[in-house]
Protein backbone atom coordinates (compact mmCIF):
# COMPACT_ATOMS: atom_id res chain seq x y z
CA UNK A 1 0.00 0.00 0.00
CA UNK A 2 1.16 3.41 -1.05
CA UNK A 3 2.82 5.42 2.33
CA UNK A 4 0.87 8.14 1.68
CA UNK A 5 -2.13 6.17 2.64
CA UNK A 6 -0.71 4.66 5.51
CA UNK A 7 -0.05 7.41 6.87
CA UNK A 8 -3.31 8.39 7.05
CA UNK A 9 -4.59 5.34 7.94
CA UNK A 10 -2.10 5.49 10.94
CA UNK A 11 -3.15 9.01 12.20
CA UNK A 12 -6.52 8.07 12.11
CA UNK A 13 -6.20 4.72 14.30
CA UNK A 14 -2.95 5.29 16.33
CA UNK A 15 -3.05 9.30 16.84
CA UNK A 16 -5.15 9.65 19.90
CA UNK A 17 -7.81 12.33 19.08
CA UNK A 18 -5.91 14.89 17.20
CA UNK A 19 -8.57 14.63 14.48
CA UNK A 20 -11.93 14.31 14.07
CA UNK A 21 -11.64 10.77 12.32
CA UNK A 22 -9.70 9.87 15.05
CA UNK A 23 -12.08 10.59 18.02
CA UNK A 24 -14.73 9.30 15.68
CA UNK A 25 -12.14 5.43 15.61
CA UNK A 26 -11.69 5.80 18.59
CA UNK A 27 -15.27 6.10 20.16
CA UNK A 28 -16.40 3.27 17.76
CA UNK A 29 -13.94 1.36 18.83
CA UNK A 30 -14.62 1.65 21.96
CA UNK A 31 -18.31 1.27 21.74
CA UNK A 32 -17.42 -2.34 20.37
CA UNK A 33 -15.64 -3.31 23.30
CA UNK A 34 -18.82 -2.26 25.53
CA UNK A 35 -20.74 -4.55 22.80
CA UNK A 36 -18.19 -7.58 23.22
CA UNK A 37 -18.19 -8.14 26.51
CA UNK A 38 -22.10 -8.17 26.83
CA UNK A 39 -21.85 -12.00 26.10
CA UNK A 40 -19.62 -12.64 29.13
CA UNK A 41 -22.81 -11.33 31.55
CA UNK A 42 -24.88 -14.45 30.33
CA UNK A 43 -24.13 -18.36 30.61
CA UNK A 44 -26.53 -18.78 27.54
CA UNK A 45 -25.12 -18.10 24.36
CA UNK A 46 -28.00 -17.09 22.13
CA UNK A 47 -27.56 -16.41 18.37
CA UNK A 48 -28.25 -12.76 19.30
CA UNK A 49 -25.11 -12.75 21.12
CA UNK A 50 -23.22 -14.84 18.69
CA UNK A 51 -24.10 -12.17 16.39
CA UNK A 52 -22.53 -9.33 18.38
CA UNK A 53 -19.53 -11.86 18.72
CA UNK A 54 -18.70 -12.19 15.29
CA UNK A 55 -19.26 -8.24 14.53
CA UNK A 56 -17.23 -7.73 17.63
CA UNK A 57 -14.40 -10.13 16.41
CA UNK A 58 -14.80 -8.64 12.82
CA UNK A 59 -13.91 -5.10 13.68
CA UNK A 60 -11.21 -6.08 16.23
CA UNK A 61 -9.68 -8.00 13.42
CA UNK A 62 -9.49 -5.37 10.88
CA UNK A 63 -8.10 -2.81 13.48
CA UNK A 64 -5.11 -5.23 14.34
CA UNK A 65 -4.53 -5.73 10.98
CA UNK A 66 -4.09 -1.95 10.55
CA UNK A 67 -2.00 -1.25 13.42
CA UNK A 68 0.52 -4.24 12.05
CA UNK A 69 0.03 -3.03 8.52
CA UNK A 70 1.43 1.18 9.60
CA UNK A 71 3.65 -0.67 12.36
CA UNK A 72 6.71 0.81 10.58
CA UNK A 73 5.20 4.61 11.48
CA UNK A 74 4.33 3.25 15.01
CA UNK A 75 8.23 2.70 15.59
CA UNK A 76 10.11 5.02 13.03
CA UNK A 77 13.18 4.22 15.43
CA UNK A 78 13.82 0.44 13.85
CA UNK A 79 13.99 -0.51 10.26
CA UNK A 80 10.64 -0.96 8.65
CA UNK A 81 11.31 -5.05 8.34
CA UNK A 82 12.05 -4.94 12.20
CA UNK A 83 9.05 -3.06 12.79
CA UNK A 84 6.40 -5.76 11.68
CA UNK A 85 8.24 -8.72 12.87
CA UNK A 86 7.98 -7.17 16.54
CA UNK A 87 4.42 -5.35 16.45
CA UNK A 88 2.65 -8.45 17.17
CA UNK A 89 5.14 -8.79 20.63
CA UNK A 90 4.08 -5.44 21.72
CA UNK A 91 2.00 -5.81 24.83
CA UNK A 92 -1.00 -4.01 23.24
CA UNK A 93 -0.83 -6.65 20.42
CA UNK A 94 -0.70 -9.16 22.44
CA UNK A 95 -4.01 -8.43 24.29
CA UNK A 96 -5.78 -7.56 20.87
CA UNK A 97 -4.40 -11.57 19.88
CA UNK A 98 -5.87 -12.82 22.64
CA UNK A 99 -9.43 -10.76 22.55
CA UNK A 100 -9.36 -12.35 19.19
CA UNK A 101 -8.61 -15.88 19.58
CA UNK A 102 -11.35 -17.01 22.01
CA UNK A 103 -13.71 -16.03 18.69
CA UNK A 104 -12.08 -18.61 16.55
CA UNK A 105 -11.26 -21.45 19.51
CA UNK A 106 -14.96 -21.56 19.72
CA UNK A 107 -15.71 -22.81 15.69
CA UNK A 108 -14.63 -26.17 17.18
CA UNK A 109 -15.76 -27.41 20.39
CA UNK A 110 -12.73 -29.62 20.35
CA UNK A 111 -10.53 -26.83 21.46
CA UNK A 112 -12.92 -25.39 24.20
CA UNK A 113 -11.33 -26.49 27.09
CA UNK A 114 -13.68 -25.74 30.29
CA UNK A 115 -14.23 -21.68 29.93
CA UNK A 116 -10.56 -20.69 29.28
CA UNK A 117 -12.54 -19.12 26.04
CA UNK A 118 -14.94 -16.83 27.79
CA UNK A 119 -11.54 -16.01 30.25
CA UNK A 120 -9.45 -14.62 27.27
CA UNK A 121 -12.21 -12.72 26.22
CA UNK A 122 -12.27 -10.70 29.44
CA UNK A 123 -9.13 -9.73 28.17
CA UNK A 124 -11.19 -6.98 26.24
CA UNK A 125 -11.92 -5.18 28.83
CA UNK A 126 -7.93 -4.25 28.73
CA UNK A 127 -8.38 -2.54 25.34
CA UNK A 128 -9.63 0.35 27.11
CA UNK A 129 -6.55 1.41 28.54
CA UNK A 130 -5.31 2.09 24.74
CA UNK A 131 -8.29 4.73 24.49
CA UNK A 132 -8.81 6.16 27.83
CA UNK A 133 -6.37 9.13 28.31
CA UNK A 134 -6.60 9.07 32.15
CA UNK A 135 -6.11 5.01 32.39
CA UNK A 136 -2.44 5.57 30.86
CA UNK A 137 -1.89 8.52 32.89
CA UNK A 138 -2.96 6.20 35.85
CA UNK A 139 -0.59 3.62 34.53
CA UNK A 140 2.32 6.29 34.00
CA UNK A 141 2.03 7.00 37.74
CA UNK A 142 2.21 3.46 38.66
CA UNK A 143 5.27 3.00 36.72
CA UNK A 144 6.84 6.40 38.24
CA UNK A 145 6.07 5.29 42.09
CA UNK A 146 6.64 1.60 41.36
CA UNK A 147 9.65 1.36 43.99
CA UNK A 148 7.64 3.14 46.94
CA UNK A 149 4.40 1.15 46.24
CA UNK A 150 6.68 -2.48 45.62
CA UNK A 151 8.11 -1.15 49.58
CA UNK A 152 4.80 -0.89 50.59
CA UNK A 153 3.91 -4.19 48.90
CA UNK A 154 6.75 -6.04 51.01
CA UNK A 155 5.77 -4.68 53.98
CA UNK A 156 2.37 -5.56 53.82
CA UNK A 157 3.37 -9.26 53.38
CA UNK A 158 6.06 -9.28 55.92
CA UNK A 159 3.19 -7.80 58.32
CA UNK A 160 0.80 -10.42 56.78
CA UNK A 161 2.84 -13.50 57.40
CA UNK A 162 4.73 -12.64 61.11
CA UNK A 163 1.04 -11.46 62.38
CA UNK A 164 -0.16 -15.31 60.64
CA UNK A 165 2.40 -16.89 62.77
CA UNK A 166 1.65 -14.91 66.03
CA UNK A 167 -1.80 -15.85 65.70
CA UNK A 168 -1.51 -19.53 64.59
CA UNK A 169 0.82 -20.04 67.98
CA UNK A 170 -1.27 -18.31 70.17
CA UNK A 171 -4.95 -19.29 69.33
CA UNK A 172 -5.92 -22.46 70.16
CA UNK A 173 -9.66 -22.98 69.03
CA UNK A 174 -10.52 -24.78 65.94
CA UNK A 175 -11.06 -21.57 63.85
CA UNK A 176 -6.88 -22.07 62.78
CA UNK A 177 -6.50 -25.32 61.91
CA UNK A 178 -3.40 -24.25 59.51
CA UNK A 179 -1.18 -21.97 58.92
CA UNK A 180 -3.43 -21.23 55.83
CA UNK A 181 -6.51 -19.83 57.83
CA UNK A 182 -4.03 -17.96 59.65
CA UNK A 183 -2.80 -16.36 56.40
CA UNK A 184 -6.35 -15.86 55.40
CA UNK A 185 -7.22 -14.43 58.27
CA UNK A 186 -4.22 -11.61 58.55
CA UNK A 187 -4.81 -10.56 55.11
CA UNK A 188 -8.61 -10.33 54.99
CA UNK A 189 -8.17 -8.12 58.56
CA UNK A 190 -5.16 -6.11 57.51
CA UNK A 191 -7.20 -5.10 54.14
CA UNK A 192 -9.78 -4.19 57.12
CA UNK A 193 -12.31 -6.53 55.23
CA UNK A 194 -12.85 -8.98 58.00
CA UNK A 195 -15.56 -11.47 56.69
CA UNK A 196 -16.08 -13.16 60.31
CA UNK A 197 -16.07 -16.33 59.03
CA UNK A 198 -12.60 -17.02 61.00
CA UNK A 199 -11.43 -14.86 64.25
CA UNK A 200 -9.86 -15.01 67.14
CA UNK A 201 -11.56 -16.47 70.47
CA UNK A 202 -8.96 -15.53 72.95
CA UNK A 203 -8.35 -11.43 74.77
CA UNK A 204 -4.87 -11.75 73.26
CA UNK A 205 -6.03 -12.70 69.91
CA UNK A 206 -8.68 -10.56 69.49
CA UNK A 207 -6.28 -7.28 70.97
CA UNK A 208 -3.77 -9.16 67.90
CA UNK A 209 -6.56 -8.39 65.77
CA UNK A 210 -7.44 -4.98 66.57
CA UNK A 211 -4.01 -3.97 66.18
CA UNK A 212 -4.13 -5.23 62.86
CA UNK A 213 -6.65 -3.88 61.56
CA UNK A 214 -5.65 -0.02 62.48
CA UNK A 215 -2.32 -0.67 61.26
CA UNK A 216 -4.22 -2.55 57.92
CA UNK A 217 -5.76 1.22 57.63
CA UNK A 218 -2.64 2.67 57.53
CA UNK A 219 -1.17 0.42 55.06
CA UNK A 220 -3.48 0.57 52.99
CA UNK A 221 -3.96 4.60 53.08
CA UNK A 222 -0.10 4.96 51.93
CA UNK A 223 -0.38 4.14 48.69
CA UNK A 224 -3.41 5.76 47.91
CA UNK A 225 -1.89 8.87 48.87
CA UNK A 226 0.98 8.10 46.96
CA UNK A 227 -0.58 7.56 43.91
CA UNK A 228 -3.42 10.53 44.60
CA UNK A 229 -0.46 13.11 44.99
CA UNK A 230 1.53 11.48 42.11
CA UNK A 231 -1.48 11.66 39.62
CA UNK A 232 -2.50 15.12 40.55
CA UNK A 233 1.06 15.99 39.93
CA UNK A 234 1.20 14.37 36.63
CA UNK A 235 -2.31 16.16 35.41
CA UNK A 236 -0.70 19.44 36.55
CA UNK A 237 2.05 19.06 34.18
CA UNK A 238 -0.38 17.52 31.12
CA UNK A 239 -2.46 20.76 31.89
CA UNK A 240 0.67 23.43 31.60
CA UNK A 241 2.48 21.43 29.01
CA UNK A 242 3.12 22.91 25.20
CA UNK A 243 0.13 20.63 23.01
CA UNK A 244 3.40 19.33 21.06
CA UNK A 245 4.36 18.03 23.84
CA UNK A 246 1.79 16.35 24.93
CA UNK A 247 1.17 14.93 21.38
CA UNK A 248 4.91 13.92 21.11
CA UNK A 249 4.35 12.24 24.79
CA UNK A 250 0.76 10.41 23.82
CA UNK A 251 2.79 8.95 21.13
CA UNK A 252 5.25 7.27 23.15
Amino acid sequence: MDKEWRKKIYDVVETKGNSVWSKIYDWTMLCFIVLSIIPLTSREQTAFFQWIDIISVSVFIIDYALRWMTADLKMPDRPRHQAFILYPFTAFAIIDLLSILPSFLMISRALKVLRITRLLKILRVFKFIRYSENVRLLLKVLRKERRILFTVFLFALFYIVVTAMVMFNIEDSLMFENYLDALYWATTTLTTVGYGDICPTSDIGRVISMLSALLGVAVIALPSGVITASYLEELRELKNAPKDEVKDEEEK
